[in-house]
């Protein structure tokens, strides 16, 4: 099967989860026909979802897409979800992109509709209505760095080597890289990347703005501290109300395409909206004025 919902036990968010990560990562590796495995057990209200392709370093290939199809529709069901991190059981390589040997025995009537749904399901991922964090330890290059823009926050290793290197091959990005990352980024710089098909490491890419955090990596290539740094964020997240994190994350995407500011503050005043009539709301107020720790449902 390509796609595996593990069952694993609750892992403590501390300084031990990077050794917990790493864990993770073997029990992954010794079962090679899951390329991609949801933990929803890993902290409260996270899944964590990992590629696991060690013998392509997570690239992206048909049966893997079909297997993110999957997920996401795994993601989707679950309501008690709060967040989600992505990530990988392959030391050193977080996505290399496509699956280049895959690639060339494709049909060329074939490779318009396969990056075309590709490019579907990363703009599916961006649209999940909960808070996405992609932990980068080792490459993201190509497809890969595409997957990680299609999150919301990103999070790298600072020997992390991130990249849309497309033109290097004669292509451009094609999974919605040359849209997000001048978004991320501004065009000028976006187009000095692409152009140049310049590979940046973690450290670089957070001082550019691409990455909102670079973390020392602890094990050298094959640490995962960017895994375990994305989990504590995406923890410090889900301890918040989840219809409010919903909202937040659509009044800031929509209303950056909204086109002009009035029409962006009426996409903020339409969600706004949404939470008023929440239990949640009222339960933060009373949690507030009883001074303890709010308990949220998403109602």
């Amino acid at each position: 099967m390509a796609l595996c919902i593990s069952n694993a036990l609750k892992l403590s968010v501390r300084p031990s989860l990077l050794a917990l990560c790493q864990q993770q990562s073997a029990r992954c590796l010794s079962n090679k026909q899951d390329e991609l495995i949801l933990d929803f057990n890993r902290c409260p209200g996270v899944c964590v979802a990992l590629l696991n392709r060690p013998q392509a370093k997570n690239a992206l290939s048909k049966s893997l897409i079909g297997a993110l199809e999957s997920a996401f529709a795994a993601v989707r069901s679950q309501r008690a979800l709060r967040a989600l991190v992505f990530g990988s059981a392959v030391p050193g390589v977080f996505c290399a992109g496509a699956d280049l040997k895959e690639r060339a025995t494709m049909p060329e009537s074939d490779v318009g509709p396969f990056v075309a749904k590709a490019r579907d399901l990363l703009q599916e991922l961006a649209e999940l209505p909960l808070p996405t964090v992609a932990a980068i330890d080792g490459a993201a290059l190509g497809g890969g760095l595409e997957l990680a823009l299609a999150c919301d926050l990103r999070v790298a290793s600072d020997d992390a080597r991130l990249g849309l290197v497309e033109t290097r091959l004669a292509i451009i990005p094609g999974a919605g890289g040359t849209q997000r990352l001048p978004r991320v980024l501004g065009p000028s710089l976006a187009k000095e990347l692409i152009y140049t098909a310049r590979v940046l490491t973690g450290a670089e890419a957070q001082t550019l703005g691409l990455v909102s955090r670079s973390v020392p990596q602890q094990q050298g290539a094959n640490g995962f501290a960017a895994l375990a740094s994305a989990i504590e964020l995406a923890s410090e997240i889900a301890k918040n109300g989840p219809v409010a994190l919903s909202m937040a994350k659509k009044a800031i995407d929509n209303g950056m395409s909204a086109g002009s500011m009035r029409a962006a503050l009426d996409v903020e005043a339409n969600c706004y909206a949404r939470v008023i009539p929440t239990k949640d709301r009222l339960e933060g107020l009373r949690a507030f004025k009883e001074k303890r720790t709010p308990v949220y449902t998403g109602e």
